[in-house]
C-alpha cells in the first residue's frame, strides 16, 4: 500500500477533480457523438452534426439533444468524482482525528492505560504517533509521582521517629533536671552530656535531610576540578587516620595509583562520600580491635576506591537495599543511622558519573567499591 502525505492526497485529488471529469467528459462526448451518428446512418439519413453551425430546425434539435445528454453526463461524472475524492481525503483525516479525539477524552479522563494506534505516514499519522510519545511520558510521570509520594510518606514517617527517639529523651532528662533528680554534679554533668549528645544527634539528622533535599532539587554548587589522586586520597587517609585513632580503629591506607594520574571531582563532596562511608563502618563495628583499609586503585579508564572494614557485614538480602534513603538494615541498628548517609554516597558519585556498590568481604566485614572516571 502507498503512503502519501495529507499534502501529496490534496494535490492528487485536487488534480484527479480536474483531470477525471475532462477525461470521462470527453469520452463521454466521443460516444455521443458516434452513437447519434449510427442512429443517422441507419436512418439512411446523410445527417452530420455541425455545433458551430444550426440552420435547420433539425440541425438545431439535435444539438439540443447532444447539449441535454452532455450536461446529465457531465453532472453525473463531477458529482461521482467529487464524492470518490472527497471520500478519500474525509478518510485520510478523520479515522486519526476520531482516534486523537477518544485518546484526549481517555487522558481528560485520567485514564493513560491505552494506546493509540495508527498507520500512516502523512501528517495525521505523524501527530498521532506524537501523542501516543506524550501519552506514554504522561503515564510514566504519573507513575514516578505515585512512587515519590509513597518514598515521601515513608521518609516522613522515618523523619518523626527519628526526631521523636532524641527528643523524648532529651525530654525526660531535662524533667529530670527540673524535679530534682540530677541532685549531685555527676548526676547533672551526667544529664547535659547526655542532653547535648541527643541535640547533636537530631541536629546531625536535619542536616543530613537538608543537604539530600538540595541534591534531589539540583540545589547543590559544585565545584569541579582536577585532582591529583595521589595526594588527594593521601590527605583524606590522614584526616580520617586522625579521628579512627581517637576511637581506636586501625586504618590501613594503599595507593596503587602513579602520580601524575588524575580525576575531575567535586573534592569536598567526594570527602563527604568517604567521610560518609567511614561513619557507618564505625557505627556498625562490633570487633574489639576495629580495622578500616582504603585502597586506591588505577582499572582503565577509572580510578577505583575501596573502603574495606571488619565488622560484621551486611545480609545478603539487605545489600541491595543499603543505598536507599531513610533504609535501615534492621531495626537493632535503627537507632545508629538514620538511613541517609549512603544514599547521600550514591547521589553524589552519580552526580561525578561514577558508580559506588558493597559488597561482603571475606573476612565477613564489607567492602564499598566507588569508581570515579579518570580525567582525560
Amino acid at each position: 500500500m502507498i503512503r502519501m502525505k495529507l499534502k501529496t492526497r490534496i494535490i492528487i485529488g485536487f488534480g484527479m477533480s480536474i483531470l477525471v471529469p475532462l477525461l470521462l467528459f470527453s469520452a463521454s462526448l466521443y460516444g455521443l457523438s458516434h452513437t447519434k451518428l449510427a442512429q443517422q446512418e441507419k436512418n439512411s439519413s446523410e445527417v452530420v452534426y455541425d455545433i458551430s453551425v444550426g440552420e435547420s430546425a433539425n440541425s438545431q434539435t439535435q444539438v439540443r439533444l447532444i447539449a441535454k445528454d452532455l450536461l446529465f453526463t457531465a453532472t453525473v461524472i463531477l458529482v461521482f468524482t467529487a464524492l470518490s475524492i472527497g471520500l478519500w481525503i474525509y478518510r485520510s483525516i478523520a479515522t486519526p482525528l476520531v482516534k486523537l479525539k477518544k485518546a484526549t477524552q481517555n487522558i481528560k479522563e485520567g485514564n493513560l492505560d491505552f494506546v493509540l494506534d495508527v498507520e500512516g505516514d502523512d501528517e495525521f499519522s505523524e501527530l498521532c504517533r506524537d501523542f501516543e510519545e506524550m501519552r506514554k511520558r504522561l503515564k510514566e510521570s504519573a507513575e514516578e509521582k505515585v512512587l515519590l509520594d509513597k518514598e515521601n510518606k515513608e521518609l516522613i514517617s522515618n523523619i518523626s521517629h527519628d526526631l521523636k527517639t532524641p527528643i523524648t529523651a532529651v525530654k525526660g532528662y531535662v524533667e529530670g533536671i527540673m524535679d530534682g533528680v540530677a541532685d549531685t554534679p555527676e548526676k547533672m554533668n551526667r544529664y547535659v552530656k547526655t542532653i547535648y549528645n541527643k541535640t547533636n544527634e537530631m541536629d546531625h539528622l536535619i542536616n543530613e535531610l537538608t543537604f539530600y533535599s538540595k541534591i534531589d532539587t539540583n540545589r547543590i554548587p559544585y565545584t569541579f576540578s582536577k585532582l591529583n589522586v595521589e595526594d588527594y586520597f593521601s590527605d583524606c587517609a590522614e584526616e580520617t587516620g586522625l579521628e579512627l585513632e581517637t576511637r581506636g580503629i586501625e586504618l590501613v591506607y594503599a595507593n596503587y595509583v602513579e602520580s601524575g594520574v588524575q580525576v575531575i571531582a567535586d573534592g569536598e563532596q567526594i570527602r563527604r562520600v568517604i567521610h560518609n562511608i567511614i561513619s557507618n563502618a564505625i557505627k556498625y563495628m562490633d570487633k574489639p580491635k576495629g580495622i578500616i583499609q582504603i585502597r586506591v586503585k588505577d582499572v582503565g579508564d577509572f580510578i577505583q576506591v575501596e573502603i574495606e572494614d571488619n565488622g560484621k557485614g551486611i545480609a545478603p538480602d539487605k545489600l541491595p537495599h543499603i543505598f536507599e534513603r531513610m533504609y535501615q538494615c534492621d531495626q537493632s541498628r535503627s537507632a545508629k543511622g538514620n538511613g541517609l548517609g549512603l544514599a547521600i554516597a550514591k547521589e553524589l558519585i552519580s552526580v561525578h558519573k561514577g558508580t559506588i556498590t558493597a559488597e561482603n568481604s571475606s573476612d565477613k566485614g564489607t567492602v564499598f567499591t566507588i569508581l570515579l572516571p579518570k580525567a582525560l
